[in-house]
Parts: structure tokens; sequence; C-alpha cells
């Protein structure tokens, strides 16, 4: 069982979370205001990295807490829909898939009151989970250097939308994994009663 400390806020790896949080309104600047493409990769970059660096540096330090493990997801739901409402203003993406991915996103979200009603505050995250949010946000930033002309453009486009499609079916069975691990624990806990 993986023990965390409710009380600490302040730690290593949840600073790495707070600086990634701060990254997400550079992303939309960088990619509506001046276009900078390869500038919101690089932030993006560097936000994939400290994604896995106060990952390892909560399980190695042992600074796991209550703090990180719900800021870690919002954060990355905040990358991929920041990622793609920007890049659907700028038409390098389709609207209908905008939607497709924030609807997924509602629906686990109304699962949360729920939830609340047994005492818990979100489900623990399964690697199909996380195999969809990596496909995601390593999907968009290709996409994004897809948008330009030239043939390293041209192969960056056909490995974004590659991931983005796998992502994007990975993304909606993890939910609908979610929903039923909601209704098991529902079950459970009402059985149990």
């Amino acid at each position: 069982m993986v023990s965390y400390d409710v009380d600490r806020v302040w730690t290593i790896p949840n600073a790495l979370s707070f600086l990634r949080l701060l990254g997400v309104p550079l992303v939309v600047w960088l990619i509506l205001g001046p276009r900078a493409d390869g500038w919101a990769v690089a932030v993006l970059v560097v936000a994939g990295f400290t994604d896995w660096l106060d990952g390892y540096l909560a399980r190695a330090w042992n600074q796991r807490s209550r703090v990180g493990q719900l800021l870690d997801p919002v954060a990355d739901r905040l990358y991929i829909l920041a990622i793609i409402g920007s890049l659907a203003v700028r038409g390098i993406i389709p609207w209908w898939l905008v939607i497709v991915l924030a609807a997924r996103d509602v629906m686990i979200t109304l699962l949360v009151p729920l939830l609340r009603t047994r005492g818990y505050a979100a489900l623990p995250v399964h690697f199909l989970g996380k195999a969809a949010t990596f496909c995601l946000l390593y999907a968009f930033p290709l996409v994004l250097l897809g948008a330009a002309d030239g043939t390293a453009s041209l192969m960056a486009r056909v490995v974004g939308w590659a991931f983005a499609l796998w992502g994007t079916g990975l993304y909606w069975w993890a939910g609908i994994l979610y929903v039923r691990q909601t209704v098991d624990l529902l079950r459970t806990e009402r059985v149990a009663a």
C-alpha cells in the first residue's frame, strides 16, 4: 500500500507540478500570440520532462502527497485542453476532436460527486489512463510542428496524428474503465451497507 503524507504541500515534486501549471498560459500565448511554435514545443518538452521527474522524485524521495496526487492529473488535463483548444483556434486540428476529448473529461468530472458520497476524492490512475495521456501529450506538439511546410514537418504531422488518434481511443477506453470502477465501487459499498 502506498502511503501519502497528507500534510505535505511544499515538496520538490509539488513545486515541479506548480511550475508545470505556470507553463499552461505560456503555451497558449506562444501558440496563439506570436505563433512561436518552436518555443511552444520547447515549453511542452520541459513540461513533459517535469511531469516524469515529479513522479520519479516523489517515489524516490518518499515525498508522495495528496496534493501531488491531485495536482499531477489536473496539470495533464489542463495541458491537453489548452493545447487542443489553441490548435483548434489556429485551424490545425478540427473542433470535433476538441469536443471528443473534452467530453471524456466532462464525463470523468461528473463521477467525482458520486465518489465523494462514498468518501473518495478520486479513483486511482491506472496504466491505460497514463498511456492515453502520454500519447496525447506527445501527439499535439508533433501535430503543431507538422503545421509547417517541408519533409520533417510532414513526418511530424503523420506521427503526431497517429499518436493523436491512438491516444484519443485510449483516452476514451480509460474513461470507460473509470466509469466501470465507479459503478463497481458504488455497488460494493451498497452491498456492504
